[in-house]
């Protein structure tokens, strides 16, 4: 079992190079960053994990940006999005924040993805809600292509561009793994599409069948980190005997000595798993 850390970095919390130093002291191998551009102020859709919308979603960074500094400062640890959301982002433009990520960090780079839950704020970036599924899956083909093709081009119903040139190509080969967030089936459908890994939440129902299930789709043993896990030995324990490959300790974002000692009770629990 790996261990890392699922978390939103605010502008109220401890700064990403200081959390990446953190984490690669301590041991962990990775680190998961959400996303939202923006939080609409008519908040309509209802948030899904119930009551009010936390402080956090109204204040993340750029998870590219926050990752980039944080690989300016470190040498081993995995840089990841958790989740980046793709029906938000210009396809080519995503693609070249990848591509670089890799790059600068030496090829550390994962690109977890999801369709995101926020109606109001998919319509903000001129998403239809009801098609953000067909949508994801034609930017992700579309950035394979980016990433892997000398002249790349792509043409479907919601992406469509003719020979580009697009650099820099991913460190990674064939390039960064797309680790795919959610549990519905056609979800876990996308991680024998196209996945590099799978992304379900913690709490998240019977998570060996699923896991079986995953796998078989895929033909190969996909890599799978269970996201915001809780820091529970006996939680811990039964991802193990589930199959899952690395636990994300859910960080809440506070300032830096506060999330110092956080870290520190995650890395004693971490080492009881050696």
């Amino acid at each position: 079992m790996r261990f890392g850390v699922s978390t939103f970095i605010t502008d109220e919390g401890i700064r990403p190079a200081d959390l990446g130093r953190a984490l690669e002291e301590r041991g962990f191998d990775a680190v998961f960053l959400a996303e939202h551009t923006h939080i609409p102020a008519s908040r309509e859709s209802p948030y899904p994990g119930g009551g009010e919308l936390p402080r956090i979603y109204y204040r993340t960074l750029d998870p590219f940006v926050a990752l980039g500094a944080m690989a300016s400062v470190t040498e081993n640890l995995l840089l990841a999005t958790g989740i980046a959301l793709v029906v938000e982002r210009d396809p080519i433009t995503t693609a070249k924040e990848v591509a670089s990520l890799d790059l600068v960090s030496g090829g550390r780079a994962i690109f977890g993805i999801g369709a995101g839950w926020n109606r109001e704020e998919m319509r903000n970036h001129g998403t239809d809600p009801r098609t953000r599924g067909a949508l994801m899956d034609e930017r992700i083909r579309a950035m394979r292509a980016l990433w892997t093709q000398e002249q790349a081009e792509f043409h479907g119903e919601h992406v469509d561009f003719d020979p580009v040139y697009a650099w820099p190509k991913p460190v990674q080969d064939p390039h960064p793994p797309i680790y795919v967030g959610g549990e519905s089936d056609r979800a876990r459908a996308r991680v024998a599409e196209y996945g590099g890994g799978w992304l379900p939440r913690a709490g998240s129902g019977d998570l060996a069948s699923m896991i079986a299930e995953v796998r078989e789709r895929a033909g190969w043993r996909v890599p799978v980190s269970v996201y915001s896990a809780p820091d529970d030995a006996a939680e811990i324990a039964s991802y193990a005997e589930a199959g899952v490959d690395r636990t994300l300790f859910l960080l809440p974002t506070e300032p830096r000595d506060t999330t110092l000692r956080l870290l520190d009770g995650y890395t004693a629990l971490m080492r009881d798993f050696g």
